[in-house]
């Protein structure tokens, strides 16, 4: 519309001044005519002749003299006059636009530079009613020009966004469906042709996620298949492990003293390998239910842990408690009671293999989005190793003949909760963990037990 209005203005001026121009012109020919036959034109010829040229009468000044050439009645006095020898564009403008709406019947006078310089000026007076039909006829015309240009542009438009934009991002949609459908056929994955950089670019980009999700899942597959595989040897190698064992038993009431102390190094062995195999198979089947959420006091179940490892503050290592009494936290008991039990046993464990004394801590508390429990201990720390990989069955174990599966599976727990587990420290002067479990998520911690 903006390109509309600059270009009909200066064009619908343009044409009025065309007009008015092409009536001086047409009034100096007649006057000239008159001129040529020194005054003997009839007086119906130069009515005919005003007619033709479409004016009410003529005035040519020459010489510092105006003279009336061609003269005729004018029904009303003259309301306006322009002049067309200094207008510039702006008076152009606007007498056009007071011209065309103007819709009253008025006589204008109209002054002009004669041509081939047969004069000073010349003077025409005329009716501004035809040249407002004729600017309205014009306006009409640059209308539906445009209209029919503007229809031409947008269909062009049209099919250029179609064939640039639209058609190529139904494409990727189609292809994306096609992928969802069979994530795992390579023959599915788009190939980038889009003409548009933006829309290419975004095509390569879902290529190479294609690409690389299709080898995750491949990847996946066939771990799975391997994981299968694992489950059933570590169940057959279990069934093999145990018979063993009961033949160790056997042989470790033999009087033979170099049997009797080769028999506990045997069963010990014999013994790990039967826990590295349940292990595995528990880890496999991964069928822990989800937490059943419970109200109760930690500070009881701090107490039972410790306990069931044989702790106290008069053991070795000792066992220190830090947790208020009134402390109620939300979770599922059991599983938590497992977790607590695989961190503390470590850290005994971790002490015990140093041959020193030391002390195993725990510490909890609540925030305004969380309870947290602190587990740390004065052990030797968690070797590098250890640390790098110490979420990740089978390889964060940090001892030797452990299976790495405590913390995974400690870790996968919490995450269960909503919360996590994480390593605060792990140095010379001991290892701390530290568990989050959130206050809400999901549920409305303030609700009853019954709503639960």
């Amino acid at each position: 519309m903006l390109a509309e209005v600059l270009i009909f203005v200066p064009s619908i001026a343009r044409f009025r001044l065309d007009y008015l121009q092409l009536r001086l012109e047409k009034a100096q020919i007649a006057s000239l005519s008159l001129d040529a036959n020194a005054g003997m034109i009839p007086a119906e010829l130069e009515q005919e002749l005003l007619a033709n040229a479409g004016v009410f009468n003529v005035v040519l000044r020459r010489d510092e003299v105006r003279q009336l050439v061609l003269s005729s009645a004018i029904p009303e006095p003259v309301s306006a006059t322009y002049d067309l020898r200094m207008a510039g564009p702006y008076e152009l403008i606007r007498d056009a636009m007071v011209t065309l709406f103007d819709p009253k019947e008025q006589i204008i006078r109209i002054i002009g530079q004669p041509v081939q310089d047969a004069g000073l000026l010349i003077e025409i007076t005329l009716k501004q009613s035809p040249l407002r039909r004729e600017m309205l006829d014009y306006g009409l015309r640059i209308l539906i020009l445009s209209a029919l240009i503007s229809v031409i542009t947008a269909a062009m438009l049209f099919f250029a966004v179609r064939g640039l934009m639209v058609v190529p991002i139904r494409r990727v949609v189609r292809h994306m469906q096609a992928y969802a459908a069979a994530p795992e056929d390579a023959r599915l994955v788009i190939t980038p042709t889009a003409r548009v950089v933006e829309l290419r670019d975004a095509e390569a980009a879902l290529a190479q996620m294609q690409t690389e999700l299709i080898a995750a899942l491949r990847q996946k597959e066939r771990l799975a298949q391997l994981g299968g595989a694992v489950a059933k040897i570590s169940h057959d190698l279990r069934n093999i492990l145990t018979s063993a064992q009961l033949f160790a038993d056997r042989i470790e009431q033999s009087a033979d003293p170099g049997v009797a102390r080769a028999v506990p190094k045997l069963v010990t062995s014999i013994s790990r390998a039967v826990n590295l195999c349940e292990a595995t198979l528990a880890f496999g089947k991964a069928e822990e239910h989800p937490p059943r959420l419970s109200r109760f006091a930690l500070r009881p179940l701090l107490e039972e842990v410790a306990e069931g490892e044989g702790l106290s503050p008069g053991s070795e290592p000792s066992c220190l408690i830090d947790a208020a009494p009134g402390l109620m936290i939300r979770a599922d008991d059991e599983q938590l009671h497992r977790v607590l039990a695989n961190l503390v046993r470590n850290a005994r464990q971790a002490i015990e293999a140093t041959g020193r004394s030391g002390t195993i801590e725990l510490s909890a508390g609540e925030g305004e989005q969380d309870w947290w429990i602190r587990v740390g201990d004065t052990g030797p720390g968690l070797p590098p190793k250890a640390r790098e990989h110490l979420f990740m069955a089978f390889q964060g174990a940090a001892r030797k003949g452990g299976s790495g599966l405590g913390l995974a599976i400690s870790a996968e727990l919490i995450r269960g909760h909503g919360g996590r587990l994480d390593l605060l420290r792990s140095d010379e002067d001991g290892t701390e963990f530290l568990i989050h479990l959130p206050k809400s998520g999901g549920l409305d911690l303030s609700a009853p037990e019954a709503a639960v």
